[in-house]
């Protein structure tokens, strides 16, 4: 499938965009389905995935949540003293803690980070695994639980005296002593494809994200949430979340995709896809399964998307492969349709992070950040790395 949208003329090229990356807090590894080179989420390497992120000049990074990751809110108070501008968008999950709870972590976080804290809100897509954590609702009363959820904690992060009787939750006399830095509070980010989640986007929180679907899909979503948001005299802001598969070639880039996914068997796939259709009731899920069906031999499911890593990855399952400047041309498609984030990741993320940056970053451009901007050798000495002004080829001994 082949979809393509045109980009008006002076739109995509002006509007800026925030570059996120992915803390993997579940692990990393070169290969997907697969125990080889396989990388354990402890906090050293998190923290050099950040700090590398930071130095580069992404904007800030994604820490998952649920029950295969590390917690994101303790990872985020280890690490972001490590940092300097880096942001950290955190899990809230409604249901498994009490808002006022959130509320109070919340605040912490943001004054630690010195208003670097912004918040992802997720309901979860895997009956099972909630009940695990003790939430028993279905689909649509996740949401209007969410609904309950974030009205209170709201109302807590503003500074009032709550009090609130829902149909799943409530409050008497709730109160947030200590403010956060961020006001009225961090940033809502919130990603969820039915019905029962876009009337939760559109009357709460500041920027909607889709995952990496073809650009008319996104548009269809996206015009969905903003009538929605308009209905409430609400305006959002509006993310994607897409893995990256860039190259100095889209050779060299097919090949990567390719290999990403060489240890995988068909009998493997066949089985990620049962059990991913067996545990969840996500429609985002079941909208990122069918864009493959579970083949390998239909993987690209628009012009340089490609559909490999949702073979055996559930929730965001399509990355962008081919060349910086293809690559940058694909992504400016989705901010002519009002995308102004980006949250990427790269199998595995510490190199990927630089590489992305190094690659991609002067074709958006964005700056990046404080990297190479240390000491370096006078012109006109040898070093390996470069040719100074009146020497010849260096030549490695």
């Amino acid at each position: 499938m082949n979809t393509h949208v045109t980009i008006p003329d002076g739109i995509a090229n002006d509007r800026p965009l925030d570059f996120f990356w992915f803390l993997p807090t579940a692990g990393d590894g070169r290969y997907l389905g697969s125990d080889a080179f396989n990388r354990a989420p402890d906090n050293a390497y998190l923290r050099e995935i950040a700090v590398a992120a930071d130095r580069l000049g992404y904007k800030g990074v994604l820490l998952p949540t649920g029950q295969f990751c590390e917690d994101s809110w303790v990872t985020a108070a280890a690490i972001a003293p490590f940092t300097e501008q880096l942001k950290f968008l955190v899990a809230i999950r409604p249901g498994v803690a009490t808002p006022a709870h959130y509320a109070r972590q919340t605040a912490a976080l943001d004054r630690l980070s010195n208003g670097r804290l912004l918040l992802n809100v997720v309901c979860g897509g895997n009956p099972a695994e909630l009940a695990g954590d003790g939430v028993y609702l279905d689909h649509d009363e996740r949401y209007a639980q969410a609904d309950e959820f974030l009205t209170i904690w709201r109302g807590l992060m503003a500074g009032e005296l709550v009090d609130f009787k829902g149909e799943y939750l409530s409050a008497k006399g709730g109160r947030n002593l200590f403010p956060p830095v961020q006001t009225p509070h961090p940033p809502l980010y919130f990603g969820g494809s039915s019905d029962a989640a876009i009337e939760v986007a559109a009357d709460h929180v500041e920027l909607y994200l889709t995952w990496g679907e073809p650009p008319t899909q996104v548009k269809e979503k996206i015009d969905a949430v903003r009538a929605k948001a308009a209905e409430r005299g609400r305006t959002l802001r509006f993310g994607i979340r897409l893995h990256i598969i860039v190259r100095e070639t889209e050779d060299e880039a097919w090949a990567e995709a390719d290999r990403l996914i060489s240890h995988l068997s068909d009998e493997a796939i066949a089985a990620a896809q049962a059990q991913l259709a067996k545990n969840s009731d996500s429609v985002g899920q079941a909208r990122m399964a069918a864009l493959h069906g579970g083949r390998r031999d239909k993987l690209e499911v628009a012009p340089n998307l490609w559909a490999g890593i949702g073979l055996v990855r559930q929730g965001a399952g399509t990355a962008l492969v081919g060349d910086p400047r293809t690559v940058a041309e694909r992504i400016r498609e989705y901010q002519s349709l009002g995308i102004d984030t980006l949250i990427a990741s790269g199998y595995p993320h510490l190199e990927e992070t630089y590489r992305v940056a190094e690659l991609l970053f002067p074709e958006l451009g964005l700056p990046l950040g404080n990297y190479g901007r240390g000491a370096r050798a006078p012109a006109g000495l040898q070093s390996e790395i470069g040719v100074r002004s009146g020497f010849g080829a260096v030549r490695a001994t």
